[in-house]
C-alpha cells in the first residue's frame, strides 16, 4: 500500500507535524507500506502534488491545531483536492494527527471532525484522527528515539495508526499528550515566550500590559 504523509504545517521547516511524521515514517515501512511525502505550507496545491496524493491508497495528514481548527491555507488545499480525489470511488482511507499547543489533546476534537466532514463531502473514507496536546515539546525532543521519555504516549498512539492503515480499520478518536507534567509544560512555554520578546525587542512587562489591553 502507497501512504501519503501530509504535512500541513505553513513552516517550511522544523515543523511539529514534521517531528511527528518522521516518527511514523519507519513504522509505516515496518508495515510493509511505501511512503511518499508531501508538503502544503501554501494555499495554492502544485498540480504534481495532488497527482501524487491521488495516486496513493491512503492518507495521513499532521497538522497544528489553529483557533481549534485547521490551518487556512491547508482548508484551501483541502478544497483543491476534492475533485482530484474523489474519482478514489471512497476507497482511499484518511487519518490525521493534530498537534494542539494545549496541553489537552481533546482540544482537537473539533478539527477531526471538520477533517472528517470534507471526507464525506470528497466521498472518502475517514479512518480516525489523533489529538496530541502539549505538541510544542517536539521541536526540542527531535532527536528522542520514539518511546522513550516524553514520546511514551505519542509512540503508542503512531503504532496503533501503523497498524490501522495496513488493514484498513476506522474507529474512535484517540486524545493523547506528550509525557510531561502540565506545570513544566506551562513553565517551558513561559520561557518560550519570554526568549521570542526579547528577540523582538519587547520587555517582559510588555507582555503583560499588551494581554490586558
Amino acid at each position: 500500500m502507497q501512504v501519503a504523509l501530509i504535512n500541513g504545517s505553513p513552516k517550511r521547516h522544523r515543523s511539529a507535524s514534521g517531528c511527528i511524521l518522521k516518527y511514523l515514517q519507519p513504522l509505516l515501512e515496518q508495515e510493509g507500506h511505501v511512503t511518499a511525502a508531501f508538503s502544503l505550507g501554501r494555499p495554492e496545491l502544485a498540480p504534481q502534488d495532488a497527482k501524487g496524493i491521488g495516486d496513493c491508497d491512503a492518507l495521513i495528514f499532521a497538522l497544528p491545531l489553529y483557533v481549534d481548527g485547521l490551518p487556512s491555507h491547508l482548508v484551501s488545499c483541502l478544497l483543491q483536492l476534492e475533485e482530484s480525489l474523489a474519482r478514489s470511488g471512497g476507497k482511499m482511507g484518511v487519518y490525521a494527527i493534530v498537534n494542539c499547543g494545549f496541553y489537552e489533546g481533546h482540544q482537537a476534537r473539533w478539527a477531526l471532525n471538520i477533517l472528517e466532514n470534507w471526507c464525506h463531502r470528497a466521498g472518502l473514507r475517514w479512518g480516525y484522527g489523533i489529538g496530541l496536546g502539549a505538541g510544542g515539546v517536539l521541536l526540542s525532543i527531535e532527536n528522542v528515539p520514539l518511546g522513550a521519555g516524553p514520546t511514551r504516549n505519542l509512540a503508542q498512539a503512531l503504532r496503533q495508526l501503523a497498524s490501522s492503515v495496513g488493514q484498513g480499520f476506522g474507529g474512535e478518536n484517540v486524545f493523547t499528550t506528550m509525557n510531561m507534567p502540565k506545570l513544566i509544560y506551562k513553565l517551558a512555554a513561559q520561557v518560550g515566550w519570554c526568549r521570542s520578546a526579547k528577540a523582538n525587542g519587547l520587555k517582559i512587562r510588555d507582555l503583560s500590559l499588551r494581554r490586558g489591553s
